[in-house]
């Protein structure tokens, strides 16, 4: 069988506006200026896709929330300003130009400010290699707590998914809270980081169509790290998809939260090497032709999946 080779990177990396402060109590300062600390980010990842691009990248996924830094880790309504529109912010319209230039396929998690001027969301814009859009994916779960590393808020600045995705002009999903979008290298689907740990997420990307996966992250803590490991191979074995999870890595004043990173590719016969030769891009070849081919295990759960099960009168109505 012929190979549909796609070279493929994720970003990890942190906040690159230079003159955060070292106390969180003088972050007031920064009111004023938010539009730099947006653009001294997505100007860095321009550069990162410029990098991608010298080593033949296709396509490449930034990472969650990547115009700012990870300011959920308090509770600050400063923030909130931050938020722009999916098609026609000034993000999405610099990475549209970039990706036109650049005859790349851009993933760029955003923070949304829905057209209704009242809801937010964070969000996964996709632009195709002219600099078209092609939709966006709301993140469907939203997590606030503590672990034994820090705080997560999240839910203070943005809400869940309201399946308001659709429509777009690639999407070929049927699930509102699940696009999925035909691009010129194959059928790509997001879910963003909480998303991951949500059993019916990947099952429902996947049969959708999805063959890529892309799941940015900011994550923290001694249990995040574990199953990071382990739940991308799990469910690129399980769903037949390639999955590439993208992790901050370092620290970002004046928080100080450690990311640990880690970010890798993972398909379903195992994890993918990483060819990068630059120290913020996480590079892998994905042959999407290996989704087509009999499982090397012998196995068919498509074939032997009990659709009785998955309707079980005692299954919870959100995974049915």
């Amino acid at each position: 069988m012929s190979s549909r080779i796609v070279r493929a990177a994720l970003t990890e990396t942190i906040n690159a506006y230079p003159h955060m402060p070292e106390s969180v109590a003088d972050l007031g300062q920064l009111a004023t200026k938010l539009e730099d600390i947006r653009k001294a980010n997505v100007d860095h990842h321009i550069d990162l896709m410029r990098a991608a691009k010298a080593q033949g990248v296709q396509v490449i996924c930034f990472g969650e929330l990547f115009p700012a830094p990870y300011f959920a880790v308090g509770t600050d309504p400063m923030w909130l300003p931050l938020a722009e529109d999916a098609q026609t912010g000034p993000t999405v319209t610099q990475l549209k130009a970039a990706a036109q230039e650049l005859q790349m396929v851009v993933v760029a998690p955003i923070f949304e400010q829905d057209s209704n001027g009242k809801d937010r969301f964070n969000t996964a814009v996709v632009i195709d290699e002219s600099g078209r859009y092609l939709g966006k994916f709301r993140k469907a779960h939203i997590p606030y707590g503590t672990n034994e590393q820090g705080s997560f808020h999240e839910n203070f600045y943005y809400g869940r998914s309201d399946g308001n995705n659709t429509p777009a002009p690639a999407n070929i999903s049927r699930d509102p809270f699940y696009p999925v979008f035909q691009t010129s290298l194959g059928k790509i689907g997001v879910a963003i980081c909480y998303d991951r740990h949500f059993h019916y997420v990947m099952w429902n990307l996947a049969a959708q169509g999805a063959e890529l996966v892309f799941c940015p992250a900011i994550t923290f803590g001694n249990k995040s790290e574990r199953m990071w490991e382990m739940e991308f191979p799990t469910d690129a074995a399980r769903h037949n998809i390639f999955i590439g999870g993208s992790n901050r890595r370092g620290s970002e004043k004046p928080w100080n939260q450690p990311f640990f990173g880690k970010s890798y590719f993972a398909g379903p016969n195992g994890n993918l090497p990483c060819l990068s030769q630059h120290e913020n891009l996480i590079i892998a070849d994905i042959d999407l032709a290996v989704l087509a081919q009999p499982d090397p295990s012998g196995w068919n759960l498509p074939r032997d999946t009990r659709a009785d099960h998955i309707h079980s009168p005692n299954m919870p109505a959100n995974i049915s």
